[in-house]
């Protein structure tokens, strides 16, 4: 199990963060590099809990699907959402935020996930891990910059 974590200060209440990085529009407009669209389950508005929501986007060339389930939800303080179906063996992101001094919020993603066992997944898993982090990181510079 590979855990990646990013801590990203934003200049915004915590509760517009937490709506801000559950709202599937602003995700997929944020994610525009990879052609991201959400094709099933909640593919509009805020993600709440028990809900799921499927991604459809290209990464390294080819369109890939995730299930994602939101599994444990606290609002407005954290939120994680699990693979059900898609390219990992496992995935899991928490999304937790902390106020700071007023009308400013820490956000802190950890993703922990596992690529499919073998030769290939042993392989390709540092190089999923540099992709996953810098498409983390570009998405929480994009969620900075639209909630400041």
């Amino acid at each position: 199990m590979r855990r990646l974590e990013l801590e990203t200060l934003i200049n915004s209440p915590i509760e517009r963060c937490f709506d801000g990085a559950r709202d599937i529009g602003l995700h997929v407009r944020l994610a525009g590099q990879s052609r991201e669209r959400a094709v099933a389950g909640r593919i509009k508005g805020l993600i709440g809990p028990g809900e799921w929501v499927t991604f459809s986007a290209v990464h390294f060339g080819v369109r890939l699907q995730l299930t994602a389930h939101i599994t444990e939800f606290d609002s407005p303080h954290r939120f994680t959402d699990e693979q059900t179906r898609g390219p990992f063996a496992s995935l899991k992101h928490t999304h937790a935020f902390e106020s700071r001094s007023p009308g400013q919020t820490l956000m802190r993603d950890t993703v922990e996930f596992k690529v499919p066992s073998g030769i290939f997944g042993s392989i390709a898993e540092p190089i999923v891990a540099w992709h996953l982090c810098r498409f983390l990181e570009a998405r929480a510079r994009g969620l900075k910059g639209a909630l400041e």
